[in-house]
Order: structure tokens, then sequence, then C-alpha cells
């Protein structure tokens, strides 16, 4: 950093860690034991995709690593778009299973960024519930190398729980790198797996 760029309030972008996915399951701990959420077994990738046969096959490089288990019993990951365009990969596993939905997601984002297409890579998503049917997703920010807590109210609609989102981020302190800016804390309405 040179010193125009403190006068200007530039700083430097975090380099991506995707080793923090790996905390998850931890935290996950924490979150069962300190506020009642259970894993749900989903997990989801959202990146911005790009035209050319590059991407083209790395994307389908991608979905054939994680449907490698689908003769084993595995789910087919599912592709979809959201409504501003933005392509999703959904894994789904066993609840019980956090750590491979978890090598999962690590997986498509190392592919991607392994092949160049790492700005493309906007957020995962680890999805949990508690007994009262509340949503909670843990959104690692790619491009920040930071956690955050989203919690939609349930019942649709584009509500949060804010507070419980605060909540949970206090709570998590100890388990995740969180992110400190709250204007970060993008709501992801119709995110596949909430």
């Amino acid at each position: 950093m040179g010193f125009l760029d403190t006068l200007f309030g530039r700083t430097k972008p975090v380099k991506p860690d995707l080793d923090q996915l790996f905390g998850v399951p931890s935290a996950a701990l924490t979150l069962e034991a300190g506020a009642g959420f259970l894993p749900t077994g989903l997990g989801s990738v959202c990146f911005a995709a790009v035209e050319g046969a590059a991407f083209v096959q790395v994307e389908q490089q991608v979905r054939a690593l994680l449907d490698a288990d689908t003769e084993r019993g595995g789910v087919p990951v599912e592709a979809s778009k959201d409504g501003y365009g933005y392509s999703w990969l959904l894994a789904r596993h066993q609840p019980e299973e956090l750590p491979e939905l978890v090598n999962d997601l690590h997986a498509v984002n190392s592919e991607l960024e392994a092949n160049g297409f790492g700005p493309q890579l906007l957020c995962s998503l680890t999805c949990f519930r508690n007994a009262e049917g509340q949503p909670l997703a843990l959104v690692y920010l790619y491009k920040r190398g930071t956690f955050y807590p989203f919690a939609p109210m349930p019942g649709g609609g584009e509500k949060r729980n804010s507070p419980l989102e605060l909540q949970i981020n206090a709570m998590l302190g100890n388990d995740l790198r969180l992110e400190k800016d709250l204007t970060r804390w993008f709501p992801l309405w119709g995110a596949p797996g909430l």
C-alpha cells in the first residue's frame, strides 16, 4: 500500500482463503449448542457464468466431479439461474454429512479458481434450520474471504430476521472469519437450499 492509497482510503483486496470453508463443521457444533440450528445437508455455490467454451468445459468438469458418487446413491448436483442471471450449483447430502458437503463446496470453488474463473465466484452457502423452521445460511463471500449469517423469515417473502443474524454473528466469532462490514451482508432471496 502506498501513501496515495492510504490518503484516498483504498485498501488492498483480501485474497480468498477457501480453506476457511473447512471451519463450517466446527461452527455447526456451536450453532447447534448455542441456538438449536442443525445442518440441512444443502449447500450451494453462486457464480457469474461467462460466455465461451472454456467456461462451459470447467462447469461440466465441476458437475462431473460432484456427480461422481451418484452411482453409490448420491444425489446429482442441481444447476439453476436466479432472477439476476447468476448461476447456482446446489449440492445435497444427508444432514449428518456436513464435512462431505463442505468438501463439495470447496471443490467447486477450487476448480473454478484453478481454471482462472475465480473472479466469477460470488459466494457459497451452507444451510441450517432450527426446530421452529427458521432457515439460516452461513454465507462465504469469496472476494472477501469472510462469512456472514443470513436468516430469511420463514414462510417466504423478503424479510430477514436481523436480530437472529446479529446473535449468530456474535456466537460464531471464535469459529469463522466473520464479515465486519454489515453493508456486505447481502440478502440472498430465493437462494437454492434455503
